[in-house]
């Protein structure tokens, strides 16, 4: 596998991406086409994945039936559910999966796995499964390219944990979507260092 570089694929679930979906980002199927260019690319080039997902349970403490939509939200990505699996166009082939409500004993074998998930019970990858930072750790990328949804809640969490481990991250402007009524975090992103590129721009990643 490449060595340094990482995509990191937040969250690419059906009821997030698909217009039926549970907590459908208006919107989101529209950036199924970039989402796949990079799945693609990752394939060609042989870059490791790593796919965060959703993998809720009734208690989950995100979840309520009286929601406020930004710290809480109405019941999604439940655990075994279809909403809870990837689209077509970011579908991991043959992964490591990592649950977060499980014991591992070793984790050395995401090292020789090109496409890892790791599923969560948080918005944020590194609260919602204890074996996030190991992975990291594990793989130790320089540069980290993320993409995914939703914008303004768990990318901008993966961002902000990635930020503080790694020395590059890229988001991939035409290949993430927010929710409503939730403040955007760009500005935020840019004073943290983080660059913006697009789907275009991917070659520019192998040099």
């Amino acid at each position: 596998m490449k060595q340094g570089l990482l995509f990191w694929n937040v969250d690419t679930q059906v009821d997030f991406m698909e217009p039926s979906g549970k907590l459908y980002a208006p919107g989101a199927e529209k950036i199924k086409p970039a989402l796949k260019q990079l799945t693609e690319f990752a394939a060609q080039n042989n870059i490791q994945v790593v796919s965060t997902a959703d993998f809720h349970y009734h208690n989950s403490a995100e979840l309520s039936a009286e929601p406020d939509f930004v710290n809480t939200f109405p019941e999604h990505c439940m655990a075994d559910t279809e909403g809870a699996e990837y689209v077509a166009e970011t579908k991991p082939e043959d992964p490591l999966v990592f649950d977060w409500n499980k014991e591992y004993f070793s984790l050395d074998e995401v090292k020789t796995h090109r496409n890892v998930v790791i599923r969560k019970d948080a918005f944020d990858v590194f609260a919602g499964n204890p074996y996030t930072d190991k992975i990291v750790e594990l793989i130790a990328p320089e540069t980290v390219v993320v993409y995914g949804v939703t914008t303004n809640v768990c990318v901008n969490d993966a961002v902000i944990g990635l930020v503080r481990r790694v020395d590059k991250v890229y988001v991939v402007e035409d290949a993430i979507k927010e929710l409503p009524n939730i403040p955007l975090p760009f500005d935020k992103w840019e004073k943290l260092g983080v660059k913006m590129i697009t789907t275009a721009q991917l070659d520019e990643l192998l040099n």
